[in-house]
């Protein structure tokens, strides 16, 4: 895939894996994101991943969609965990939330993605800095 392919598909997706590093341990775990101006943007409570994230921010993404074996894409990319704060971490979840609430139909999940990020405790906003980035396809996707 060409950079510009790499980019379009990133838009195209929401769900990916993460992969931190930290105290000799690999953690790599499902994510909800956008991608906007050259950085992965997400949000999450408090847990192991961000813990790591804070130890360790480089990380490692990935994000494929597969229709069979002869039909798939997979982008895999490094970049800086920021964790953001104040008007950043208002910016942040509304790309967040603009972008997801596209994608969810039913009303009881859209309630519970509002809930995650505007409810009690506030979640933690961060964007991944992307400083690399490859992609692969095969076949032809429909």
């Amino acid at each position: 895939m060409t950079i510009e392919e790499v980019d379009q598909f990133l838009c195209q997706q929401f769900v990916g894996r993460i992969g931190c590093h930290a105290e000799n341990r690999t953690y790599v775990v499902p994510i909800a994101y956008v991608y906007r101006d050259g950085a992965i943007w997400g949000f999450s409570h408090e847990g192991m991943k961000i813990e790591m994230m804070r130890s360790n921010p480089r990380v490692c993404i990935e994000i494929d969609r597969v229709e069979h074996l002869g039909s798939w894409a997979s982008v895999i990319a490094w970049g800086t965990f920021e964790e953001l704060t104040g008007g950043d971490a208002t910016r942040g979840a509304t790309i967040v939330s603009d972008r997801l609430f596209e994608t969810i139909a039913d009303p009881e999940s859209r309630r519970r993605l509002d809930e995650a990020l505007r409810g009690d405790p506030r979640p933690i906003v961060y964007r991944i800095i992307i400083n690399q980035r490859s992609g692969r396809v095969e076949g032809q996707l429909g």
